[in-house]
């Protein structure tokens, strides 16, 4: 064989290789993303090749695991030679935080997709950055105005007809003075943990009384405002309490996953709700420990 007709073969060889890849069954799939925050949309997309001949099989991402599928699949179809690529878009989510793997697409057993691995990650705070606390309002000074001068005069006449009523009329005894009983800030948030327990509501209800609650006993016990701060805000004033590492994780946790379910972007389970009240009786009993600190 001279070396012309080498360099033609090999050159045809070249020129060929993807028609003849094209006429293998094939799945690809990728991710727009590879790490998300919680409930952040994913865009997964899976592109099969049927050569001809071969049956065109359906591919469904509904049941992967720790991802919800947020809307119906984009499919868009395109013939490549004499096959077909069917291409699906996917638009996913999750709400469980973790480094989670979507598995594999398969068509057969010697034609798989790759797996590719996700990060699901809680918003970012930074607890070293400077407190603000709200401001109150700044009043400003009206503009004075003449009064006219029988508005004085009225004003007079009131008060001196309210001397003349006081001074006529019989004074009453003066009501018994009842001492207010004084409120334990453990005893009241232990009690009112122990009737949310019992009860039988809805999960948004259940976790919207359970931070009023531990934020309430906060305020109370430590004199942190919280009532009308964001949970990152309360999280950074907790910091300086002296909870230890793994209780204030968990406490965290808890605090975000109850944010999640009241603004309805989570539905938790029974077992969700139980482990977030036992991780707030928990955090409250280790806050009234002798030598548990003040917020700084």
């Amino acid at each position: 064989m001279n070396l012309k007709s080498l360099i033609f073969l090999l050159f045809l060889f070249f020129a060929m290789s993807p028609l003849l890849a094209q006429q293998k069954l094939t799945i690809q799939t990728a991710v727009d993303k590879k790490k998300i925050l919680i409930g952040e949309p994913l865009a997964l997309t899976v592109e099969t090749y049927f050569p001809p001949g071969a049956v065109i099989k359906k591919i469904s991402a509904d049941s992967i695991p720790h991802f919800e599928q947020l809307d119906s699949p984009l499919i868009d179809t395109i013939r490549k030679g004499e096959g077909l690529a069917v291409r699906h878009i996917y638009k996913l989510t999750s709400f469980d935080s973790g480094h989670w793997v979507i598995p594999s697409f398969s068509l057969s057993k010697s034609v798989k997709s790759d797996t590719i691995g996700v990060d699901v990650v809680f918003s970012e705070f930074d607890p070293k950055q400077e407190y603000h606390d709200i401001k109150d309002i700044i009043e400003v000074e009206a503009v004075k105005k003449q009064t006219p001068w029988w508005w004085y005069l009225a004003g007079g006449l009131f008060v001196l007809g309210l001397i003349i009523f006081s001074l006529l009329r019989k004074k009453k005894p003066l009501d018994e003075i009842r001492p207010v009983p004084v409120i334990d800030p453990y005893e009241e948030a232990m009690e009112q943990l122990g009737k949310l327990s019992a009860k039988k509501i809805e999960a948004k209800e259940f976790h919207s009384l359970l931070t009023d609650i531990f934020r309430l006993y906060i305020f109370r016990k430590k004199g942190i405002l919280s009532l009308q701060k964001t949970t990152d805000d309360l999280v950074v004033q907790l910091k300086g309490l002296g909870i230890d590492k793994e209780n204030f994780e968990k406490l965290s946790q808890s605090l975000r996953l109850s944010d999640l379910v009241k603004f309805a972007k989570y539905d938790s389970s029974a077992e969700d709700d139980s482990q977030c009240l036992l991780i707030i009786k928990n955090i409250i009993r280790q806050i009234e420990k002798p030598g548990t600190g003040s917020p700084v």
